[in-house]
């Protein structure tokens, strides 16, 4: 193979000037992050005061907490890919630390453990359990009385939730769509999510709709403007800031369906910076992107309620709201109400998403959706605006080191596979002739070739239909490299040859 140095390249969002996000521009009466107001770990004291008092953790409990759940963010990314198509998910314990990862074959418990994780041998790998589910989006029908489904890589199977006296409907909903009964379970509840925007005037921002005006909150900072709900304005929509001064324009809008996203473009006279604003006087950092796993402590904040926090308790969950169904939403024990649409939610200093909706309030408690905020990122090409503090690939990464001797930069990407193409025209499928689940991310590769031989490198996507499509590729002589900023799915790598013969090795990892 060919040893010479490759540079790995990262997509990575580096801020030009300030950094922004909740207000735009500052709200007055709000404190400025500095040095002092950040604990060690880059973790905000007023955060660390609202999960004192939402979850009972003292400051060093929270910190271990967010800590361990950026670490586990990182790790279940890569035991996915490494595990390829036995990866069943992964999840953090009741304890908050414990990172628990499901696979189906007792191989690959050897790879969980040496990572530090707690393997769990299941039947149901999660791209099994995730068609499971695109079924049941497919055949939702008049189920009215069935408000949502998801999968929990907890319990190895689907959900769905029904109000109460629809069991049998959800029951009947998942044989018509060719769920088995046994990958199923019924959970009840009163619940009926909403979206929660108001037809109000108050403060951070504001669009028109229906005649009137719905207030909604900004959720994170992104070059040029900010994310947002997609139920907060469709593409066109003019928005006005707190100050009730032209703001910008929504540039793109999901809602209902795959998503609940939103990217308002602000004007010239909003300058987005890298801070959440918590209504207690103070703004939170936002230093990077790094998702959190199911789980972990996460804390929201939105203008009618202000800053709660609590535990993510399921991801990919289909919400059927009356306006209809939305699809890959995380669901969470915080509460919110009306008009904290949009908001941010934030694991310590780590963007996750931003506010779709949910059931309850903040004086009953409840359950809220949040929009995970990667997947807004890849499908926008949108950067988020950070403090530079690092983490998520959000941060300036360090410059790389050479390649120590006898190695190459392929080896310094985590997940590693070797194969060999006896004839020119022949490919290869990685990793092991399967596929990998990957959250929302950067795709990062590296392949070294046999010398003398042209070898190309492809990354597909799984479709709705079960077919892998074409995403990124990288082609031309020596080496390749290849990044991609990408949606949650399942992806394989496809290692060709245009000309010549021999072994290759390929280094992957999604960020």
């Amino acid at each position: 193979m060919q040893r010479r140095p490759i540079a790995v390249a990262a997509a990575v969002v580096v801020a030009a000037g300030a950094a922004v996000a909740f207000t735009l521009p500052s709200l007055a009466g709000t404190n400025e992050p500095d040095a002092s107001s950040v604990t060690a770990g880059g973790v905000s004291p007023d955060l660390l005061a609202a999960m004192k008092r939402d979850m009972g953790l003292d400051g060093d409990q929270a910190r271990t907490r967010l800590a361990r759940s950026e670490w586990a963010g990182g790790v279940s990314a890569t035991l996915a890919a490494q595990t390829g198509e036995d990866f069943g998910g992964a999840w953090l314990a009741d304890d908050g630390t414990t990172l628990k990862v499901a696979v189906t074959d007792s191989r690959a418990t050897a790879a969980v453990k040496a990572a530090g994780a707690v393997p769990v041998l299941v039947k149901r790998s999660e791209a099994e359990l995730d068609a499971a589910k695109t079924k049941l989006d497919a055949a939702v029908g008049d189920a009215d009385d069935v408000t949502g489904w998801y999968v929990d890589v907890a319990t190895n199977r689907v959900v769905v939730v029904a109000k109460p006296g629809a069991k049998s409907e959800a029951l009947d909903l998942a044989e018509d769509a060719g769920v088995p009964a046994s990958a199923v379970t019924v959970k009840i509840s009163k619940a009926q999510p909403k979206p929660l925007f108001d037809v109000r005037g108050a403060d951070p921002y504001f669009i028109d709709i229906g005649g009137g005006q719905a207030r909604c909150s900004i959720g994170f900072s992104v070059k040029g403007g900010f994310v947002t709900a997609g139920h907060c304005g469709a593409e066109g929509t003019r928005t006005t800031g707190f100050n009730n001064e032209a703001q910008g324009t929504v540039e793109a809008s999901v809602f209902p369906g795959e998503a609940d996203m939103g990217f308002v473009a602000v004007n010239g006279d909003w300058t987005p910076r890298a801070v959440v604003n918590d209504f207690r006087g103070n703004e939170l950092p936002v230093a990077g992107n790094t998702e959190a796993p199911v789980g972990a402590a996460v804390c929201r904040s939105g203008s009618t309620t202000g800053t709660f926090c609590g535990t993510i308790l399921a991801k990919n969950q289909t919400v059927r709201y009356p306006e209809g169904a939305v699809t890959g939403l995380t669901r969470t024990d915080v509460c919110a109400e009306g008009g904290d649409s949009g908001g941010p939610w934030l694991s310590g200093d780590q963007a996750q998403g931003v506010t779709s909706g949910g059931s309850g309030d903040c004086t009953a408690g409840g359950e809220t959706f949040f929009q995970p905020l990667n997947e807004i990122l890849a499908t926008n090409n949108l950067t988020l605006v950070t403090s530079g503090g690092g983490g998520g690939g959000a941060a300036e990464p360090p410059a790389a080191e050479p390649p120590a001797a006898g190695t190459n930069a392929c080896d310094a990407l985590p997940v590693q596979r070797e194969g060999s193409i006896a004839r020119t025209g022949a490919a290869q499928v990685q990793p092991d002739g399967g596929a990998y689940r990957a959250r929302a991310g950067t795709h990062t590769a590296c392949l070294a070739a046999p010398d003398g031989a042209d070898f190309d490198l492809v990354l597909q996507r799984q479709n709705s239909r079960g077919q892998f499509r074409t995403v990124a590729r990288a082609d031309g002589d020596g080496d390749k490299t290849l990044t991609f900023e990408g949606r949650s799915g399942t992806y394989r790598y496809v290692v060709v040859s245009a000309s010549g013969t021999g072994a290759y090795q390929l280094g992957f990892n999604v960020s």
